[in-house]
Parts: C-alpha cells; structure tokens; sequence
C-alpha cells in the first residue's frame, strides 16, 4: 500500500504542468489530498492534489494567475526509518484558464 508521504512524489509530477519537468513538496491535508508547492519550467505553482494509489490529479495555479489541470502517476520507495520517500512521477496537464492568453478572443467586426 502507497501511505500519504507519496502524495509528494505524484504532486511534484502534477504541479509540473504539461509534460515538463518539476519538483515539488506537498503536506496531507486529509488522507488522499495534498496542499502543495512546486518548480516546474513554468515557474513556481501551487495547487491541490488527490490520489488514490499510484494515480492521481490536481489543479494548480501559478505567480502569473494561469490555471491548470494534471494528472500523473508514480511510485516511491522509503528512505530508511526516517518516514522519508522518494520517487518518480509523469504527469501530463493542460491550461484551464490563463489570464495573459484568453481562449476565446473576441470575434471582430
């Protein structure tokens, strides 16, 4: 069974964004969700992330305003009695909503 401490490995994959690479940390809040941080080549972002075994989503939102959606799956192994993980994840997202981009611009006339 995968405890909570691998919600810091799927939510580093997942606050990642769109197939890039990151990391992050993040902090049980109930057990299967996490509030967490993370650096991806997007910057920095911050987000809610649930899992359920090696799966899991989430949203984040980053210093720019632009929301995202992801979701990943990963693995850990501990790190000798300390309580530590660590591990790998993938994760794949796209853009829900970003204010610098509108998706829908305005038709004209």
């Amino acid at each position: 069974m995968i405890s909570h401490r691998f919600s810091a490995v799927l939510l580093s994959s997942i606050l990642a964004g769109c197939g890039s690479v990151g990391a992050g940390i993040s902090v049980p809040i109930v057990p299967g969700v996490s509030l967490g941080v993370g650096v991806g080549s997007g910057g920095v972002q911050l987000g809610v992330g649930a899992h359920a075994g090696p799966v899991g989503a989430g949203v984040g939102v980053n210093s720019s305003g632009r929301v995202t959606g992801n979701v990943g799956v990963g693995t850990s192994v501990p790190l000798g009695e300390s309580g530590a993980r660590a591990g790998v994840g993938v994760g794949t997202g796209t853009v829900l909503y970003d204010p610098v981009r509108p998706s829908n611009p305005p038709a004209q006339r």
